[in-house]
């Protein structure tokens, strides 16, 4: 699975910890609005790469697209929030999403890699930060 870090500037990090007891909630927000980004990306992606290029004729239920998602924000084991692209589980054909999309993503014996989750991360990375950086300083002005 692709992981995004994202180090925010000193003086960016000085004014959430001004936030008080809302700092959860609208980091909450930026992190929603940052995820959505990404999977826009790996969805788009994802779609521009299943079924195609084969040597056969593709199975492709739109399953593995469906179950791709975002999950709640939670914190990690370091104690920061973190929001996670993935696949929701299960899937009806007997193997995980997560299987599949590795597949797709890394290719087999006979089947080229079709990467779509590393070039999600790369591709929208920018627009990622963006995206958090405008939730958190709309939020932060309504303080």
């Amino acid at each position: 699975m692709a992981k995004l870090t994202v180090d925010l500037p000193d003086d960016f990090t000085n004014r959430i910890t001004r936030l008080g007891d809302k700092t959860d909630a609208i980091l909450e927000k930026a992190l929603e609005a940052g995820g959505k980004v990404v999977l826009g990306a790996a969805r788009g992606n994802l779609s521009a790469v299943v079924g195609k290029g084969t040597t056969y004729k593709s199975r492709s239920t739109g399953e593995l697209l469906g179950s791709l998602g975002l999950s709640p924000v939670k914190v990690g084991k370091d104690g920061n929030p973190n929001i996670k692209v993935g696949f929701a589980e299960p899937h009806s054909g007997g193997v995980s999403n997560a299987m599949l999309a590795n597949l797709l993503e890394y290719g087999k014996v006979g089947q080229k890699p079709k990467p779509f989750l590393k070039s999600a991360k790369s591709s929208s990375k920018n627009a990622c930060l963006s995206a958090m950086t405008d939730v958190l300083e709309r939020e932060m002005g309504t303080l």
